[in-house]
């Protein structure tokens, strides 16, 4: 008898089932990739670092709520290389037990980035109380769990399917324009045995974090190096360098791969005048 194929280790995120990290993951790994909830961020590292999970799933940034902070500071502390990249759209949908009318709802739970996402909806309905809660798909869950009768979830229409609920109004938010981008980390053995591939006409991005003195024109002088080589940067986040009161770090996406003669010469440039430099990843674009 053949023995039975091992089932390959999920992929971590934060959230319960069906949060929009969940479908960040189907999009990246196959809509039939295991997955690993997690009660926060660092949870999700530590399970690719614990050898818990195969593969780590973070969002980084939203269109309308700004950076994840807490993620970028978790890509410095863990080895883990970005190996791709998605952005997900955010359409938030207002979701309810079975057998519940929309005229019953008096309270909505939500993550409060969800419900300030959804305030027209809100001036709309002044008699529904927002009531915050740690996380969106976990709040579908929990009106499941307790049979509430009065009460609706803020969610995705994955997390309706997953707990057997029901959608009373879909795409509630006020902006269509509402997407988070989500990285695809992996281990370093991991990332070396099998490279990133993509499609001969894929546009590439490169992330990378440094540090400069504290000195005038030095975030000038950094910066130059992918200026006088044309490459374009397309986004540049600072966070505070720990045990250097206000002095920084820079996390800077270019546009690009990492093994080209332009980038490896402003690579070699930057680090002659920055005090610290680590390549954090080398993907294709997300769509």
């Amino acid at each position: 008898m053949s023995a039975r194929k091992a089932r390959p280790a999920p992929a971590a995120f934060q959230g319960e089932r069906g949060a929009f990290s969940e479908e960040a993951a189907r999009r990246l790994l196959g809509p039939d990739v295991p997955v690993l909830p997690c009660v926060r961020f660092e949870d999700l590292f530590r399970a690719l670092q614990e050898g818990r999970a195969s593969a780590a799933v973070a969002p980084i940034e939203n269109t309308l709520a700004g950076s994840v902070h807490e993620n970028y500071d978790h890509l410095l502390n863990f080895d883990f290389p970005i190996v791709a990249e998605t952005n997900v759209r955010i359409v938030h949908n207002l979701i309810a037990p079975k057998g519940i009318p929309f005229s019953k709802i008096k309270r909505v739970f939500s993550h409060p980035v969800a419900l300030n996402q959804c305030l027209n909806f809100f001036a709309r309905h002044p008699g529904i109380e927002r009531v915050p809660f740690y996380d969106t798909a976990g709040s579908v869950k929990m009106l499941m769990e307790e049979k509430l009768t009065d009460a609706a979830g803020i969610a995705s229409a994955v997390a309706a399917e997953i707990y057997g609920a029901r959608i009373l109004r879909k795409s509630i938010e006020d902006d269509r324009q509402n997407f988070t981008r989500f990285f695809l980390l992996r281990t370093p053995e991991y990332a070396r045995r099998h490279p990133v591939a993509a499609d001969a006409h894929a546009q590439w991005k490169t992330s990378l974090v440094f540090s400069t003195r504290n000195v005038p024109g030095a975030l000038f002088r950094a910066l130059s190096a992918f200026a006088l080589r044309d490459l374009n940067m397309a986004k540049i986040e600072s966070r505070p360098l720990r045990g250097k009161p206000w002095e920084y770090l820079f996390y800077v996406d270019i546009q690009g791969r990492v093994d080209t003669p332009n980038a490896q010469n402003a690579l070699n440039h930057l680090r002659e005048t920055a005090d610290f430099v680590r390549v954090l990843g080398c993907y294709p674009k997300g769509a």
